[in-house]
């Protein structure tokens, strides 16, 4: 793990509901996908749907990737930046990972979840990222707003 000279606690960013933007490589050059995520046991998990999502095929074709996660406010000048560069293997779907990912974006009431996430399943799969690298790096500045 490379920390800068600013850094933060790595495990309690990766908690919140934040968006990544997972980087893979195509013919036609890399291409970015915004994503959902889950942190656990040191690998990030992605849900993925093939009929849909164009990075799945991607990843089978080359597992390098780069996933990159930053929460800004610009209120505060906050700035928290992690990147990751490592390898992706696609894997079955499982429902353990799937909910404890989803409680994170929309609540542990499932009934209160968009119908489209309680019917994940036989057409899902699982990404999962096994961090190379990992950048921590606080960049808040002072707000000019």
């Amino acid at each position: 793990m490379i920390r800068g000279e600013r850094s933060f606690d790595l495990n309690d960013f990766l908690k919140k509901p934040l968006f990544a933007h997972l980087a893979t490589s195509s013919e036609e050059g890399p291409k970015e996908s915004p994503v959902w995520f889950h942190w656990e046991e040191e690998c990030l998990w992605i849900i993925g749907t093939p009929a849909t999502d164009s990075f799945t095929g991607r990843l089978e074709n080359n597992p390098k990737c780069a996933v990159g996660i930053v929460e800004l406010d610009p209120l505060t000048g906050k700035v928290l930046h992690a990147g990751f560069r490592g390898k992706a293997t696609i894997k079955p779907f499982d429902w353990g990972i799937t909910r404890r990912l989803l409680v994170r974006y929309l609540g542990s009431d499932e009934e209160k979840w968009d119908p489209m996430f309680k019917e994940l399943g036989g057409h899902n799969i699982l990404v999962k990222i096994v961090p190379e690298t990992v950048v921590v790096r606080d960049q808040s500045y002072q707000p000019s707003l």
